[in-house]
């Protein structure tokens, strides 16, 4: 799956730079009532490379996979992201999407139709979840940086 690793890759090289550069002042600063501080959105984003490495991983060894989904709200509270220093945060970003890049890439094509339910969505193919997860980084990507 070249194309979304490549794409990965491209959102990594152009965000990075500019996540470096974020204060942690600004990292930590309030966003509004029930809004995500920066370092919880970041967080989010290595919950969701967390549990996608899981998938991409794992579909192409089955016919049919089956995975729970998770509650972001509380992955996030558990983990208590804001006591996190930025920069760590965003080396471990960047460490988990770098080795997702890599895993796109090595994923056979033949397997990317392997249908896969996760928690109560309705079934997709590996390639619509892997197109997927390069779209979801993207929108949080800009969320953060666009403040």
């Amino acid at each position: 799956m070249n194309d979304a690793g490549e794409q990965l890759s491209a959102a990594m090289s152009l965000a990075l730079p500019r996540l470096r550069a974020v204060s942690e002042d600004e990292a930590s600063r309030g966003r509004g009532p029930g809004k995500w501080v920066k370092k919880e959105i970041l967080g989010h984003l290595i919950d969701s490379a967390v549990n996608n490495h899981q998938r991409f991983v794992r579909a192409p060894m089955v016919d049919r996979f089956v995975w729970p989904g998770y509650e972001q709200d509380a992955w996030i509270s558990a983990q208590n992201y804001k006591a996190r220093a930025w920069s760590d945060l965003v080396d471990l970003w960047s460490a988990l999407n770098r080795h997702l890049a890599h895993v796109m890439a090595s994923i056979p094509r033949e397997r990317l139709g392997t249908q896969c339910v996760i928690g109560s969505n309705e079934p997709a193919t590996l390639e619509w979840w892997i197109t997927d997860y390069v779209r979801h980084l993207r929108h949080h990507l800009e969320q953060l940086l666009a403040e």
